[in-house]
């Protein structure tokens, strides 16, 4: 059986709106926010065409976005358990949207860097999908929050399967410049929808049996002593560094195999679109058997899907087969890696925590971006990154099957005199 809790008789909601708003709106800011990020691999070749960039100066831009969204997402996720999620997704759209207005003058690798890569990272590392996840485990049910875990993770996959062919299409009607533009109000569109993300009143007082309150640092120290927190965090390296290198690189990878770019971003679509699937079976089987198997099958799975696209000749079908595979394992690890840290450590420090295992997987992202880049203007080829894809997958659907679902031992407050 899973380890996820059953509800707690005691548990009282905080939040503002019923839980079906606040699934809602957090689906929709996930729609939002994730869709014009996924899309990026289609901005590609118009990018370089236009500024006469290489695919390293490209990838070394996008590598630093995964790092410091990473970076980032630790901070970003102890401020909205201190001030509240609604006001930092807020405040992470206004950076998120002018990145992206800025990025259609960065026309040298320097300014092109610095807001696509380092402005990017940081307003999508304070507004994005994980943040979402983050609202879910404090304002939702224990019994709700796996489902709605992986409700979040598919409406971020959602946005991905509408705006990677919303981006094709726009960037060849209207340039990739105009299409930028309309991303970054749309992602200011999204920020009345943080209301529903608000909590109700101020922090509650412990009641006798509950946990004790910890400090940012006493929940770190915690969770870096606990030894499958460790190999949580350590897997999901791998998540980063094979989402990273296909959403920035798939798409020209087929365009150079020769076939037509709109296979590679239908293909992309796909992805997102059969992620929606996954996503949320890997949250309704989260409260059915152990969520660190559900992570090792995701791994391993991954790794066969990825040796058997390489093996075969790059074709119209083996590339929407690709996508189609690759969907269903995409974000699916979202939902077991968010309800583990619940499970572990309640919801007092789950941004925080989720932010630091989130950092792991962007870190992994960054390096197969820097990877990917530096092989493909070396080498001409990008079978190295690859078979790293595969040996990473295996690594981590070993790493995580010693994981043990329960929660950490704390000595309970004790009642009052």
């Amino acid at each position: 059986m899973s380890g996820t809790a059953a509800a707690s008789p005691q548990y009282k909601s905080r939040a503002k709106f019923p839980p079906e708003v606040v699934i809602a709106a957090g689906c929709l800011i996930g729609i939002v926010t994730f869709g014009p990020r996924s899309a990026i691999g289609q901005f590609q070749l118009p990018i370089l065409g236009d500024f006469g960039f290489g695919s390293d100066t490209f990838s070394f831009a996008m590598a630093l976005q995964y790092l410091f969204w990473g970076l980032g997402q630790p901070f970003a996720g102890a401020m909205a358990d201190k001030y509240g999620t609604g006001k930092v997704i807020s405040f992470g759209a206004i950076f998120y949207a002018l990145g992206l207005y800025l990025m259609t003058w960065a026309s040298t690798p320097l300014s092109f860097t610095l807001t696509s890569g380092v402005l990017l990272g940081l307003g999508i590392s304070a507004c994005s999908f994980n943040l979402v996840i983050g609202a879910f485990s404090k304002l939702l049910p224990p019994e709700r929050r796996s489902m709605a875990f992986g409700l979040g993770t598919a409406a971020g996959s959602f946005g991905q399967f509408l705006f990677s062919p919303f981006a094709g299409g726009m960037i060849g009607a209207f340039g990739w410049q105009t299409t930028t533009i309309v991303f970054s109000l749309l992602i200011l569109a999204c920020i009345p929808l943080t209301t529903a993300l608000a909590m109700r009143g101020g922090e509650a007082p412990a009641a006798a049996g509950d946990p004790p309150k910890q400090s940012y640092r006493e929940a770190l120290g915690e969770a870096f002593a606990h030894r499958s927190y460790v190999l949580l965090v350590i897997g999901f390296f791998t998540c980063g560094f094979q989402l990273a290198f296909v959403t920035v690189h798939f798409q020209k990878y087929v365009v150079e195999a020769g076939l037509p770019a709109h296979v590679g971003y239908w293909a992309f679509a796909f992805v997102g679109v059969f992620n929606i699937v996954g996503s949320l079976f890997s949250g309704f089987m989260g409260d059915k058997v152990p969520k660190a198997w559900i992570l090792s099958f995701i791994y391993f799975s991954r790794a066969l899907v990825t040796l058997a696209f390489i093996s075969l000749p790059v074709s119209p079908w083996s590339a929407f087969a690709f996508g189609i595979l690759t969907g269903l394992l995409w974000l699916s690890t979202v939902p077991p890696t968010s309800g583990l840290i619940g499970i572990m450590f309640g919801t007092q420090h789950f941004s925080l925590l989720y932010g630091f295992a989130f950092l792991n997987h962007q870190l992994g992202g960054f390096i197969g971006l820097m990877l990917a880049g530096w092989l493909r203007e070396s080498t001409g080829s990008y079978d190295v990154v690859w078979w790293l894809s595969i040996a990473l997958g295996v690594g981590s659907a070993l790493v995580n099957l010693p994981i043990v679902e329960k929660p950490v031992h704390r000595a309970p407050v004790p009642a009052a005199a």
